[in-house]
């Protein structure tokens, strides 16, 4: 079985639900998603944890350019697309359980997502990932503008954003990513190629990897978004629906911070070293503006929107400590943080149904005692988020905090401050959702079975990844030494390193 296989089943089942019409489209995307789900499953079991690329399927793409079509999976990506298949099919099954317009159109737009999505995970050609990368936001832009949230001047001003923004960032990629080939090449005297492993041999000069670096980062940072390039941020997120919503913040972002690590650090690695302090600067912003604006809300939906520019400046953090703790860190926390939003989006429409459509949390309160099983459900995933000791959130940020104190230790202790900013702000949430007096709009209710169903699997897999959060970290474990590991030789980095037991020798 080929990763092929993985990336265009989803797309398959769309299509077979395209033209089995409306009543079946719904059924038929679900049974897609949990069929890819199966088969992502079969891959990690198969996975040999430190034997490197694996799987890998390399056929010539476009020759005369030097593209390859190149899947393969390792410690970076093997996780990831197993939780991108894992909440694709909760977003699915959970879209089943409400009526769509036009559903046959948006599951199918549903199913192109998560094939575009698993196809930047496993892409190893850098045109290849720019293809699938650019691919992916398309089906979202049709979902937010034609099944979104609000009025139609909300979805056109949501969806224009989102277009904008992302489509800049995407033409710096694309640009970046010929012009990475084109200088290789002609810098080495060679062939010319994209496969990120031929990329990784030949280094281009400091210069070019300096403005190169610059764009790559650019449309990573829009994409995850972090400040100060998150100004599609609300209106996007308010345009779309909210199982489409689900798996963008919990999924597709994680495919920016990803890019990080499988073409920025190893390919670029004196430009990852020159612009660290950038980036960690960039990512301590981040933390703390979305903190301070998650819990300066009173929409539900954009305390989860802006809760994530925080967890995701954390990620970045990691990922820029340049170093194996940071970075396994930043993986954990992909992992952690996707599996925390999704449940909190369904928990938001579920609120928001329970106080009349209405997803400000001036008309919510007081269910907790009529809806207990639905109040512990959002207390597992609340104190998931702000990391409470025992839960895997805490592992991963625990490692990040690990690595950025070993490379720049006044960071560390800024970015400490936005662990007990997550504190306020999800328990604020939580509290003024699920205590206070009941509001008078406010139906007080129990969780439905069929959204309980599409909930509770994700709240298990959050309770066994407190329990075993191995399960992440040791197959990341060599694939994170080797993403760092051109940087880890790079001179300053390896002056950083010595300084501190160079100081101490001779000291009794």
């Amino acid at each position: 079985m080929t990763l092929s296989i993985l990336i265009w089943l989803p797309l398959a089942f769309g299509l077979i639900g395209l033209f089995a019409g409306a009543k079946a489209a719904p059924k038929v995307v679900a049974l897609g998603s949990l069929a890819a789900l199966g088969v992502a499953i079969s891959f990690v079991v198969r996975f040999k944890t430190g034997h490197g690329l694996q799987f890998v399927t390399d056929r010539s793409w476009i020759s005369q350019l030097g593209i390859h079509y190149k899947l393969g999976l390792d410690g970076l990506n093997v996780v990831l697309v197993l939780l991108t298949t894992f909440l694709f099919a909760v977003a699915a099954i959970g879209a089943n359980l409400r009526e769509w317009d036009r559903p046959a159109q948006f599951y199918l737009w549903l199913a192109i997502a998560e094939s575009a999505v698993l196809g930047a995970f496993v892409a190893q050609d850098l045109i290849l990932f720019v293809a699938f990368f650019d691919l992916m936001l398309i089906p979202f832009y049709f979902m937010a503008g034609m099944w979104g949230s609000g009025d139609r001047e909300t979805r056109v001003r949501g969806t224009t954003k989102l277009v904008i923004y992302t489509l800049v960032g995407s033409l710096l990629m694309l640009a970046a990513a010929i012009a990475t080939g084109v200088l290789a090449s002609s810098q080495h005297g060679t062939h010319i190629t994209f496969a990120i492993s031929d990329l990784q041999r030949l280094k281009l000069s400091t210069g070019s990897q300096e403005w190169i670096f610059l764009c790559f980062a650019a449309a990573f940072l829009v994409k995850m978004p972090a400040f100060p390039l998150h100004g599609w941020l609300a209106d996007g997120y308010r345009a779309m629906p909210l199982p489409a919503l689900a798996v963008f913040s919990g999924v597709l972002s994680k495919v920016a911070a990803y890019g990080f690590l499988r073409i920025v650090l190893p390919v670029f690695p004196d430009a990852s070293v020159h612009f660290q302090t950038l980036l960690l600067l960039i990512a301590l912003c981040s933390i703390l503006y979305g903190s301070v604006m998650a819990f300066a809300q009173t929409n539900a939906r954009l305390v989860v929107a802006y809760s994530s520019v925080a967890q995701l400046g954390f990620i970045t953090l990691g990922i820029f400590a340049l170093n194996e703790q940071g970075v396994q860190g930043a993986l954990l926390q992909m992992v952690n943080h996707a599996l925390v939003t999704v449940p909190l989006f369904f928990i938001v429409g579920l609120l928001a149904a329970r106080a009349g459509g209405s997803e400000d949390l001036r008309d919510m309160g007081g269910i907790a005692f009529r809806a207990p099983v639905l109040a512990s459900l959002f207390l597992i995933v609340a104190l998931a988020t702000l990391a409470m000791p025992g839960s895997a959130n805490f592992a991963g940020e625990f490692l990040i905090l690990f690595g950025i104190f070993r490379a720049k230790i006044v960071f560390a202790f800024v970015a400490a401050a936005g662990v007990v900013l997550a504190a306020v702000y999800m328990l604020r949430v939580f509290i003024r959702a699920m205590h206070n007096r009941v509001n008078p709009r406010v139906d007080s209710r129990e969780i439905g079975f069929g959204d309980l169903i599409a909930i509770a699997p994700v709240i298990v897999v959050i309770l066994a990844l407190a329990l075993y959060p191995q399960f992440g970290l040791k197959r990341s474990a060599s694939s994170a030494k080797e993403s760092v590991a051109a940087v880890g030789a790079h001179p300053a980095q390896v002056a950083d390193a010595a300084a501190p037991s160079t100081s101490t020798r001779g000291t009794p």
